[in-house]
């Protein structure tokens, strides 16, 4: 269904990440300028986080001169392995970076064992 609206959309590039982990979760960041928070798809299929971002090519009068900026969508692929809780992914957009946060699962999340005496 991804590769049809791909097919469709035309040519797609892929965005600008920055993966972090910290306390219990991996934090995904994609720059995705120019993207509407309802152009953006994120989905789990098996084992690959699928990120697809549509961005609408803004009509213009006249003819370009110079023309640097990107136009077309997003897409990113990631593997994620099975501590990663997938009930408990969740997505936010802000300024044109889309946040996706994955959350580890309980028994995977590192834990201090008390010592007895």
């Amino acid at each position: 269904m991804e590769t049809a609206r791909k097919a469709q959309e035309g040519r797609c590039v892929s965005p600008m990440s920055r993966i972090r982990e910290e306390e219990g979760k991996v934090v995904v960041q994609l720059e995705v300028p120019g993207v509407k928070k309802d152009n953006v798809s994120v989905s789990i299929e098996d084992d690959q986080l699928q990120i697809f971002a549509a961005r609408q090519d803004e009509s213009v009068e006249g003819n370009y001169l110079i023309r640097e900026r990107n136009c077309g969508s997003y897409e990113k692929y990631f593997t994620i392995d099975k501590s990663i809780d997938r009930d408990s992914i969740n997505a936010s957009m802000e300024n044109g970076v889309l946040t996706i946060i994955l959350q580890f699962k309980e028994e995977v999340k590192p834990r201090k064992i008390e010592l007895k005496s």
